[in-house]
C-alpha cells in the first residue's frame, strides 16, 4: 500500500512539473500577449495606484459631516501685580494658575454647501481616476494588438522573401548550367543573380523588421528580448467580415474620452459650488465638559456649549472671482467636447472605411497571389521549352514576391483596422 502511494505521488509531481513546460511551449495568443502585459507594472498599474489614492479622498470628505472631538489639557500661569500678590496681572486670563482638561465636540453644520460640494468634488476625482484607468487598459490592449499584427507580418514577410530567393536561386543554378552548355544567353545569368542578389538584401531587411517587431512585443511584459517569440500565427485563417455599421447614429459618442470630459465638467462645477460656500454663512456647534478651575477638583467640573455662526463680510471678491475661474474651466470642458466630437466622429469614420477598404484589399491580393504564383511557373515553363526569356521569370518572381506581401500586410492592416474600429466606435 505504501509502495502504491510513492508511486501514485511521484507520478503527481512528475505530471505537475512537466504542465509548465509544456503550458509555457504552446504559441502565444493575442489575449496571452495581453495577459502578460496587463500583469506586469505598466501604465495601467499606475492608473489604478491613481484610482486608489483618489478613492481615499471620498472618506475623508465624508468626515467633515462627522463631528470632531478631542481632549485638551492645559495649564496657564499669570503673574500677580506687583503690589498685590493675590490679583493676576492680565486682564483677559482668568486667574493666576488655570488648569483646564476639557473633553470638546465640535459638530460644522454645513448651512454654506462647502462640505457638499467638498465630498461631489471628491466622488468626481476618484469617477475620473476610474475612467482613467480603463483609458490606459484600452491603449494598452491596442498597442499589444498592433505590435503583435506587426510581429506576424515581419515573420510573415520573412518567410516569404525566404521562399522566393530559394526559388530565385534555383533559377540561378538552372541558368548557370544552361549557361555553361551554351544554351542560355550571359545576359540571362546576369539577370538570375541579381534577382538573387536583390532577394538576399530583402530578406536581411526583412529579418531586421522581425526582430525589431519581436523586441517590441516581449518588451510589453519582459526585459528578455533576445529569444524569438512563440505566437500562434493567424494570418492564414480567413479574417471576418467587417461589422455592419450600427443603427446608432454616432457610435463615437460611446468613447471613454467622452466619459472623462463629462466628470471634469462635473468636477469644475463642484469647484463653483464651493467657491460660492465661501459667500454663505456657516454655521458651527461645539460643547466641553471638564475642569476650568484654579485648581484641580473633580467638583468643579462643568460643560459648556457654543454656537458660532460665521457671515463673511469682505472676502466676496475672491469668492466671486475663484466662482468665475470654475465656470470658465467648466466653458473650456464644453469647448473641448465640442472639438472631440468633430475630431472622434472623423477618426470613426476613417476606420469604418479603412477596415471595409482593406477587407476588399484582401479579396484582390488574394487573387493577385494566386495568379502571381501561375505566371511564375508558367514562365519558367516557357524559358525551359526556349519559348521565353529570363527576364519573364524575373518579372514573374519579383510580382509574385510583392503580391504575397501585399496579401499579407493587407490582412494584418485589416486585422489592426478592425481593433481601431473598435476603439473609434467605443466598444
Amino acid at each position: 500500500m505504501r509502495k502504491n502511494l510513492l508511486a501514485a505521488m511521484s507520478v503527481v509531481a512528475a505530471t505537475l512539473t512537466c504542465a509548465p513546460a509544456q503550458q509555457s511551449s504552446n504559441p502565444l495568443t493575442l489575449q496571452d500577449c495581453i495577459r502578460l502585459a496587463e500583469s506586469v507594472p505598466s501604465p495601467v498599474s499606475i492608473a489604478r495606484q491613481e484610482r486608489e489614492i483618489a478613492a481615499r479622498s471620498v472618506p475623508v470628505a465624508r468626515a467633515g459631516f462627522l463631528p470632531q472631538s478631542g481632549l485638551v489639557n492645559g495649564f496657564t500661569y499669570n503673574s500677580p501685580l506687583r503690589n498685590n500678590r493675590e490679583v493676576f496681572s492680565f486682564i483677559p486670563l482668568n486667574a493666576i494658575r488655570e488648569y483646564a482638561s476639557l473633553f470638546s465636540v465640535n459638530q460644522e453644520l454645513d448651512t454654506s454647501g462647502r462640505l457638499r460640494a467638498q465630498l461631489a468634488r471628491a466622488r468626481v476625482a476618484e469617477e475620473i481616476a476610474a475612467t482613467s484607468v480603463a483609458l490606459s487598459q484600452r491603449d494598452l490592449r491596442r498597442a499589444v494588438t498592433t505590435a503583435y499584427y506587426r510581429a506576424l507580418l515581419t515573420r510573415r514577410l520573412v518567410r516569404t522573401t525566404e521562399e522566393l530567393l530559394a526559388e530565385s536561386r534555383s533559377f540561378e543554378n538552372r541558368v548557370k548550367l544552361l549557361f555553361e552548355g551554351g544554351e542560355a544567353a550571359q545576359a540571362d545569368l546576369v539577370k538570375a543573380s541579381a534577382q538573387s542578389a536583390f532577394l538576399e538584401q530583402a530578406m536581411n531587411a526583412a529579418q531586421l523588421e522581425a526582430k525589431l517587431a519581436n523586441q517590441e512585443l516581449a518588451s510589453f511584459w519582459t526585459r528578455d528580448l533576445v529569444d524569438t517569440l512563440s505566437l500562434a500565427d493567424v494570418l492564414d485563417q480567413t479574417p471576418p467580415a467587417p461589422e455592419p455599421e450600427p443603427s446608432q447614429a454616432a457610435p463615437y459618442l460611446r468613447r471613454l474620452e467622452f466619459s472623462l470630459l463629462d466628470a471634469q465638467r462635473r468636477g469644475f462645477q463642484a469647484d463653483v459650488r464651493r467657491a460660492r460656500s465661501s459667500l454663505l454663512p456657516q454655521l458651527g456647534v461645539a460643547f466641553q465638559y471638564g475642569i476650568d478651575s484654579t485648581a484641580v477638583r473633580i467638583s468643579d467640573r462643568g460643560y459648556a456649549a457654543f454656537v458660532h455662526l460665521t457671515i463673511p463680510v469682505f472676502d466676496w471678491n475672491q469668492a466671486r472671482n475663484a466662482m468665475q475661474q470654475a465656470r470658465l474651466r467648466t466653458q473650456q470642458v464644453a469647448t473641448s467636447r465640442a472639438i472631440s466630437e468633430r475630431t472622434l466622429s472623423k477618426e470613426y469614420q476613417a476606420a469604418l472605411a479603412r477596415a471595409r477598404q482593406l477587407f476588399q484589399q484582401i479579396l484582390l491580393t488574394s487573387r493577385q497571389t494566386k495568379l502571381a504564383e501561375d505566371d511564375l511557373r508558367l514562365s519558367r515553363i516557357r524559358y525551359e521549352g526556349g519559348e521565353g526569356s529570363a527576364l519573364d521569370v524575373v518579372t514573374a518572381q519579383n510580382q509574385l514576391a510583392q503580391a504575397r506581401s501585399n496579401y499579407y500586410a493587407s490582412t494584418a492592416n485589416y486585422l489592426i483596422a478592425r481593433t481601431e474600429l473598435e476603439v473609434a466606435s467605443g466598444r
